[in-house]
């Protein structure tokens, strides 16, 4: 299903000095541009000159291809890496591996690939606009802002939504059982049963009903426990206010304002646009292709389909200022009710050498991607391989490490979060 972070915290800041929307930075793979102004430079006189100040570089420094190259070197089949920052008009892409073991074509900037829980916090961020909009609070009751008729409670008093609020299901404080736990969803979803079960269809309903069915993890809002059940409310609950299915609302408050022409929320479609590479994922001892499957069990938790540009511009629009207001970006960085680990939708994570980075991760079948940003979104990197943590191991912090920690000293900082996957929840 859809995969999502570990350990997070959250936070929110200024306008941004990236790209307006709409604008897609150039790509640039290699030195050619500084090469051929050289070239322009020399050329009059036959005597190696200076490049004028005006000459700067048009991309970010490479950072991260040696921690691609060693994920690859690890097992995973393909990695890839944009960078977009504020002061350079191109991003740096970068790729090891392949994206198709077969045909070995190589990973390409514009490729679409599953995002997983990299979805919720695009979700929260419609949530925290309906809030602006006073047409609903984070303290208020989940069940009251549900489709009629929708089951809130579980068998006899053991799980239900009615002592749950907006604000715990978007900090995964609402204690409510993760659904892809549920031993005989996650066969089908993970295990041996994903061959025959890749296309089945689910519902919102059907799959809150699987939650339900078990005792809660906690009591609401004793402590934090990642659930994507959490956001699949969330997802029933913009359609209950709004009257649109959430994906509508995303498009029209998120996608389309900011230019995220790649970016779209499948349902049942099981096949990713072009361009796109394959997806693997191991179960047992065999690899299998998982590239092609039903979304619809991960729904507002992680269904959506995306590129590495549509994410640093997201990111960046989203901690620049540009979709929530003041009180609502501290809001969706506010992790004090999880002990730091998680806000609305966004969390922090704390890097070796000090610096603080936001943002998001997400998993599903044979797909991992990170986003991570600076406070204010002038400096966004996003990446993803193509397998999930079953398949292999996934360092996110050696490439985020190998991105913003370039040129910074400081001491050691402890992790204060561990990946998570759906289905599973972060170590204590």
């Amino acid at each position: 299903m859809t995969k999502r972070p570990r350990r997070p915290a959250a936070a929110r800041a200024l306008r941004p000095a990236a790209p307006p929307a709409g604008h897609r930075p150039a790509l640039v793979r290699t030195g050619t541009l500084a090469a051929l102004a050289t070239l322009l430079l020399t050329a009059s006189t036959g005597q190696p000159r200076l490049a004028p100040a005006a000459l700067k570089p048009a991309r970010p420094p490479a950072r991260t291809a040696p921690a691609l190259h060693r994920l690859v070197g690890d097992g995973i089949p393909g990695a890839a890496a944009l960078t977009t920052r504020a002061g350079f008009p191109a991003a740096r892409f970068s790729a090891a591996g392949v994206a198709d073991l077969r045909s070995g074509r190589t990973m390409g900037p514009r490729d679409h690939f599953r995002a997983g829980s990299l979805t919720k916090t695009l979700v929260a961020t419609v949530v925290l606009q309906l809030a602006a909009e006073h047409r609903l609070a984070l303290h208020d009751s989940a069940a009251a802002h549900l489709p009629p008729g929708m089951r809130v409670t579980g068998p006899g008093t053991r799980s239900g939504l009615r002592g749950v609020t907006i604000r715990q299901l978007l900090d995964h404080t609402s204690g409510l059982f993760n659904y892809t736990d549920d031993p005989r969803l996650a066969g089908q979803l993970f295990g041996t049963g994903f061959r025959a079960h890749r296309y089945d269809r689910h519902t919102p309903a059907e799959l809150l009903r699987t939650a339900l069915r078990h005792p809660p993890a906690a009591a609401p809002g004793a402590r934090y426990s990642y659930s994507n059940t959490n956001y699949l409310v969330l997802g029933l609950v913009i359609q209950a206010v709004t009257g649109h299915p959430y994906a509508t609302e995303i498009r029209r408050r998120l996608l389309v304002p900011a230019g995220l022409h790649h970016t779209s929320f499948p349902g049942t479609v099981p096949a990713l646009p072009r361009p796109h590479g394959r997806a693997y994922s191991r179960i047992g001892d065999r690899r299998v292709d998982a590239t092609s499957l039903d979304p619809s069990w991960a729904g507002a938790a992680g269904e959506m389909v995306t590129t590495l540009g549509d994410l640093n511009r997201f990111f960046s629009a989203l901690l620049g200022g540009r979709f929530l207001a003041p009180r609502q970006m501290a809001q969706i960085r506010n992790a004090q009710h999880t002990g730091g680990t998680y806000g609305l939708g966004l969390y922090a994570t704390e890097l070796p050498c000090g610096v603080t980075v936001w943002g998001h991760d997400g998993e599903i079948n044979g797909s991992h991607a990170r986003t991570a940003a600076t406070r204010d979104g002038r400096h966004v990197l996003s990446y993803r391989v193509n397998t999930d943590t079953h398949s292999a191991p996934v360092p996110d912090r050696a490439v985020l490490t190998a991105e913003f920690c370039a040129g910074h000293g400081g001491r050691p900082a402890p992790s204060r979060r561990t990946d998570v996957v759906p289905g599973r929840h972060p170590a204590d």
